[in-house]
């Protein structure tokens, strides 16, 4: 009871339950029936009712979903998304077109994220959170409108991050969220000053340093 459409590939080891629909034509009025595709790579497990659709002539013409993947039931993937190796997407939540969501992130239960918008690696989205800016590397969003509630700490411990870097994130983190001079990626560049030998200040900072087609999710105050 799986039905897959278009130009889909699937990796190896990945796991399809009933009901999903991979490749179906994109949910976009500008879509023309152009030549498109979906590619899942390997040790995905797709849930019942997950979608995915391909991508779209404007928006590049591929949907891209990394490796060793959690698409739980009712879960949804727009056109032109790329998605990352181990994420996860709880129940019934969707993610618009044009997302990237980036390695290890997590988005809680029907939660929204909107088109264009970027997860950064290993964030986490809780339950029932609207995702209109974009959310820094290591960061937890909440809210009916995120806002920044600190780092992922569960994540980072499960992922077995040294204390001793977690704090160095930490600083970081207060610097450009908490610092009161200049724009936000200046403040990101003074931080990656400050520890530029820390890879998770360097994958922090960089985020926030190259932007995106939105603004950032930020602490509520």
């Amino acid at each position: 009871h799986v039905v897959v459409e278009g130009i889909t590939e699937i990796g190896e080891g990945t796991r399809v339950w009933p009901f999903a629909v991979l490749g179906a034509e994109p949910q976009d009025l500008k879509f023309a029936g152009e030549e498109t595709r979906l590619i899942l790579g390997a040790r995905n497990m797709v849930r019942e009712h997950v979608t995915m659709n391909p991508g779209t002539g404007g928006g590049g013409g591929e949907t891209r979903v990394g490796s060793g993947c959690l698409f739980m039931v009712g879960s949804h993937v727009g056109h032109d998304c790329v998605v990352g190796d181990g994420v996860i997407l709880a129940n019934n939540a969707p993610l618009g077109g044009h997302v990237v969501v980036q390695d290890r992130a997590i988005i809680g239960g029907n939660a929204a994220v909107h088109q264009h918008v970027r997860i950064g690696a290993g964030a986490i989205v809780g339950g029932l959170t609207g995702v209109e800016r974009d959310v820094a590397p290591y960061c937890a969003a909440v809210g009916d409108r995120a806002r920044l509630a600190g780092l992922n700490l569960v994540g980072l411990r499960r992922a077995g991050v040294a204390r001793s870097s977690v704090q160095a994130l930490r600083a970081a983190y207060e610097a450009v969220f908490e610092g009161a001079e200049g724009a936000l990626a200046e403040r990101a560049r003074r931080a990656l000053e400050a520890a530029p030998e820390e890879p998770l200040v360097q994958v922090f900072c960089a985020f926030l340093i190259e932007g995106g087609a939105r603004s950032f999710v930020t602490p509520r105050g």
